[in-house]
């Protein structure tokens, strides 16, 4: 019987799902850096293989059946031990038992129909949260682009967006990886590395950079509106696919955005790109900031590292590559120098 289970195409699927590299594919690591559960529950084994599994059935081998999580919950009513009858029963005294246990059976499912909190009221509550900061910001970045807005309410918005992103991402970070287990050189140091590279993390230093900047650039607002826009689609498709109001005005949308999330990291990673070209050029202008400049090309030099943002960066640049050098070669080949010294600081 050993060679049929072995010959299980299911069997098989999941073999190849245990052994698959998710550590040198960058969409697993912006996969899971969008899952919310608690720090408790990402530890576990049994939590991170389930939600592996989960990838590979959506990026891989779509044909892989993935078991549904089972959690050891503390909410199941303890069994209730029957006492054995007594040799001198009566009618009443059977009847009495009968009601004692009826009473009892509906006492505990009353209990079994309204458990105590959980972990997963807690995930539940994190999700909701999210889910109302980033309704928030896209409501209010929509509002700054909006070209028929007054220029003082636009900015305004546009600062209230940023400010939004980078609360939604600092909570995101502390549900996810807590705070520092201590507070010296060497724990903040650990805390630093294992958070440097989340999506999270790079927003809201970009966020941070454009808040204290005077340089109000509306352009900078698509990477935002991408990141609410999946947040959103996603916590309303999850929650509200049997509301009428959502299958009727929402459920195309949010269904073209879960599909699509490729392409919106894609105009996100462009758009990071060119908002680097801008303020270069800001350089020449009366508002120019050298210091957020340099900070900024720092920031997509992380980006283009990082594992969550790192493909769609090397993507465009790769593309920005075939399309400028041939002209350099040909118009302004004087130009090969600095852009050496460039290449020079940039993968070093």
């Amino acid at each position: 019987m050993g060679g049929g289970e072995a010959d299980d195409p299911q069997n098989l699927r999941r073999i190849a799902a245990e052994a698959y590299d998710y550590d040198h594919d960058a969409r697993w690591a912006d996969y899971w850096s969008n899952v919310l559960i608690p720090p408790h529950m990402s530890s576990r084994n049994d939590v991170v293989n389930h939600f592996k599994h989960k990838f590979y059935q959506r990026y891989i081998d779509p044909e892989l059946t993935v078991e549904p999580m089972v959690t050891n919950s503390s909410s199941q009513p303890a069994k209730t031990s029957v006492p054995p009858p007594q040799s001198s029963s009566s009618t009443s005294t059977t009847n009495t038992r009968q009601r004692s246990s009826g009473s009892s059976s509906r006492t505990t499912s009353g209990a079994s129909a309204n458990p105590p909190p959980n972990s997963m009221s807690m995930r539940w509550d994190q999700r909701t949260i999210q889910f109302s900061v980033n309704a928030w910001i896209l409501v209010v970045a929509v509002l700054a682009i909006f070209p028929l807005v007054p220029k003082n309410l636009s900015n305004r918005a546009y600062r209230l967006s940023l400010l939004g992103t980078v609360c939604s991402s600092l909570y995101s970070l502390y549900s996810s990886y807590g705070k520092p287990r201590a507070w010296n050189v060497q724990a903040l140091q650990v805390w630093f590395q294992s958070v440097v590279v989340t999506k999270d993390f790079i927003y809201s230093i970009y966020c941070l950079s454009f808040i204290t900047s005077n340089l109000c650039l509306k352009f900078a607002l698509i990477p935002i509106l991408c990141r609410s826009l999946e947040h959103v689609a996603k916590f309303l498709r999850r929650n509200f696919s049997r509301s009428t109001l959502y299958r009727k005005y929402l459920e195309q949308g949010c269904i073209w955005v879960e599909s699509n999330t490729t392409t919106l990291n894609i105009v996100s990673s462009q758009a990071e790109i060119g908002i680097g070209f801008l303020l270069v050029i800001s350089l020449l202008s009366p508002q120019r900031n050298i210091v957020q400049a340099f900070m900024y090309w720092q920031l997509l030099k992380l980006m283009y590292n990082a594992p969550t943002t790192g493909s769609y960066h090397q993507s465009a640049w790769a593309k920005i590559g075939r399309t400028v050098n041939p002209l350099i070669q040909s118009y302004a080949p004087f130009l090969n120098t600095p852009i050496s010294a460039v290449q020079r600081w940039w993968f070093r």
